[in-house]
């Protein structure tokens, strides 16, 4: 299935709003053995260019966050990367990128992941993927939830197989959020490092 969505344009072809305004480059990383997900939004510029999932900077803070190196965070056996939205969705006025195309979670998720029962722990990066993960899981977040709210109650929302951990995106754009939050460094980081460990064996 992972070749089908690297072929996708449908986000192009068949879009349900506007085209995407660039070539598709659908980006993930999934195998039948990975026990560990990082669920993402989509896609930045970078990415885009290279290929290669979390190749920027955000992708070092979630590294150092994680506990792991690239080495290991680039191993298909251990670490599956899904995106909410395959393909980079483009920049608005304000050059912040887009929301996830809908496209993709709508045509590949559900079966995507269906593939994947091994999944002991996601980590739900973002509103998009906590959203969507907490429901596939039965575990509905509320409709009006912020991510501030929802990494907050990390420890009451992981639950049991697969354990999710909610996480703010690792970009810098989020660098005032982690400095009026400690918690998140003291409290939550040693959690889901411990959480990596034990999904990396």
């Amino acid at each position: 299935m992972a070749a089908r969505i690297r072929a996708c344009r449908i986000c192009r072809d068949a879009p349900q709003a506007t085209p995407l305004p660039h070539e598709p480059r659908p980006v993930l990383r999934v195998s039948t053995t990975a026990r560990l997900l990082v669920a993402s939004q989509a896609p930045g510029t970078k990415v885009h260019a290279t290929g290669l999932s979390f190749n920027d900077a955000s992708g070092d803070r979630l590294r150092d966050w994680m506990g792991v190196s690239r080495e290991v965070f680039y191993d298909e056996a251990k670490v599956a990367i899904v995106p909410m939205g395959f393909c980079f969705p483009g920049q608005g006025p304000d050059k912040s990128d887009l929301p996830p195309r809908r496209e993709c979670r709508e045509a590949w998720h559900d079966p995507l992941l269906g593939l994947l029962p091994q999944l002991e722990c996601i980590l739900a990066i973002g509103r998009y993927a906590q959203t969507y993960h907490f429901a596939r899981a039965g575990r509905a977040l509320p409709r009006n939830v912020t991510v501030d709210d929802t990494v907050r109650r990390w420890a009451e929302l992981a639950g049991a197989k697969p354990r999710i951990i909610p996480l703010p995106h690792p970009s810098w754009r989020n660098t005032g959020w982690l400095r009026r939050n400690p918690w998140f460094e003291s409290e939550l980081l040693p959690r889901l490092r411990a959480e990596v460990a034990r999904a990396l064996g």
